[in-house]
């Protein structure tokens, strides 16, 4: 399974973007449940938010009411809409999925900068 996130870029606090992973190869089952994580350097990887194939859905505490996961089943996407951005969600985010949690397969990442 090829995972490949687009999307990341810089905004100011309180901007927005969108992140988009889309998944490829055998899907069958390996992307039942998907996720996004981040990771800045020196700190360990930290979920994010995560989404099942029926659409139960958990976030991390830092992104609750800010940030919105979603996902495109017909497509095999998945995609996470970051509002009222600050500068500590600056980091790498990474598209995850598998087929009894995520953590299997992952993207490349794709850098997200928070600054004025």
């Amino acid at each position: 399974v090829d995972l490949v996130e687009s999307g990341g870029g810089s905004a100011q606090p309180g901007g927005s973007l969108r992140l988009s992973c889309v998944a490829s190869g055998d899907t069958r089952f390996s992307i039942n449940a998907m996720a996004w994580y981040r990771q800045t350097p020196g700190q360990q990887r930290e979920l994010v938010a995560a989404i099942s194939h029926v659409g139960l859905i958990n976030y991390a505490d830092s992104v609750k009411g800010r940030f919105t996961i979603s996902r495109d089943n017909t497509k095999n996407m998945i995609f996470l809409q970051m509002d009222s951005l600050k500068p500590e969600d600056t980091a790498v985010y990474y598209c995850s999925s598998g087929r009894y949690g995520p953590g299997k397969y992952w993207g490349q990442g794709t850098q997200v900068t928070v600054s004025s």
